[in-house]
Parts: C-alpha cells; structure tokens; sequence
C-alpha cells in the first residue's frame, strides 16, 4: 500500500506536473498547441489542419475526423481499398478538383484523408497542383504563387526524417498577406474614386 501510494504521487501528479511545466516554461507555444492569434482572435493552429472552404485558398486533405478535423474525434475513415464508399467519394472528390485543373493527374493527398484525420500539411505537388486556380482567383501573378509555394516546403528533418511537406495553413496566411499588400499598392496609386471601389 505504502509503495502504490507513493508511485501514484510520484507518476500520476509530480512527474505529469514536471513536465507540464518544462512544457511551457521551454516551449509554450508548442504546449498550448501551436495556437495563432490575429487581432486577438485564435484563427487555427500551425499543428492541426482545417478545413478551407472558399477556392480563394489552398485547399487542404479530406478529414474523417467526426465532421472534419474534430480535436476530440481524430481518426482515418476505417475504410479499406475494397469499400464502394471510399471509392464513391475519391471519385467525386476527384472530378471536383479535375474541375478546376483539367487535364492533369489529381494528386492522391487531396482526395484521401489521412489516418489522423487532423493532418495540416499536403504534399508539394499538391500544393502546386492549385497554383493555377489560386493565381487566377486572386489575380495573382502565377510565378508569384509558384515562389510563395517553393518557399514554404519543409524539407525532410536531418534531410532523411520524413517527406517534404506543406503547411497549407501556413501557406494560406501568406497568401493572404500578399494579397493585403497588392491591394495596398493599388490603392497607393488609385484614385479616391477607385480606392473607394477596391475597398468594396
């Protein structure tokens, strides 16, 4: 009795509380879950993936996670190779982003979820699989969405740990800033009149 009592204090509330506190005495923004904030509002977390639903945005995988990257259901879909189902909806998955780039092999990340559910990053030919699209709804230059894609690939850890990979979250806040700052300089050189429009 005497050891379980002091096992339990030792594992189940000084160690648990050791180490919560290294969390987020070294790193406390990894500890509160790589939470980012934007006028004081928490807008998604660089470590678990979200949903975008407008085409403006790169698109990120499929979620089976309750209805779509739920914290508290992570979980893949449990369907095998064989399912009618899994193949009913990576086929229409399919000819939806076929859609929008046709012509051009879809790549599989975009059309099947992965085993977490919760998964914030795509491949690089994913990603650049929707410059086209995003160059074109954004008005964008396509060589500057193609740059802003190449520049946000992380590379596998130690160079051999992991798949190059894309933070599509990440990358989407990038996107937004320079479509921030191309507006800005419109508007730098418009008249009143048209500077009135643009912010319309």
């Amino acid at each position: 009795m005497v050891m379980t009592v002091l096992f339990a204090a030792l594992l189940g509330l000084a160690y648990p509380l050791a180490i919560t506190g290294l969390g987020q005495l070294l790193f406390p923004s990894q500890a509160n879950g790589s939470l980012v904030e934007e006028n004081g509002r928490v807008i998604g977390s660089t470590v678990i993936g979200q949903a975008f639903t407008s085409e403006r945005y790169f698109q990120t995988r499929p979620s089976a996670a309750g209805k779509g990257y739920d914290g508290l259901a992570s979980s893949g879909s449990n369907l095998g190779p064989t399912s009618q189902v899994l193949a009913d909806r990576v086929k229409e998955q399919v000819s939806v982003m076929k859609a929008a780039a046709p012509g051009r092999a879809v790549p599989a990340d975009l059309v099947t979820a992965s085993g977490s559910g919760l998964d914030p990053d795509i491949t690089p030919k994913a990603a650049f699989y929707q410059v086209d699209r995003i160059a074109r709804l954004r008005n964008l230059d396509r060589s500057e969405v193609r740059r802003l894609v190449e520049g946000s690939v992380k590379l596998p850890i130690l160079g051999f740990l992991g798949e190059p990979r894309v933070n599509a979250f990440e990358l989407n806040r990038r996107l937004d800033a320079i479509g921030a700052k191309a507006l800005a300089g419109r508007e730098a050189t418009a008249t009143p009149s048209e500077s009135a429009a643009n912010r319309k």
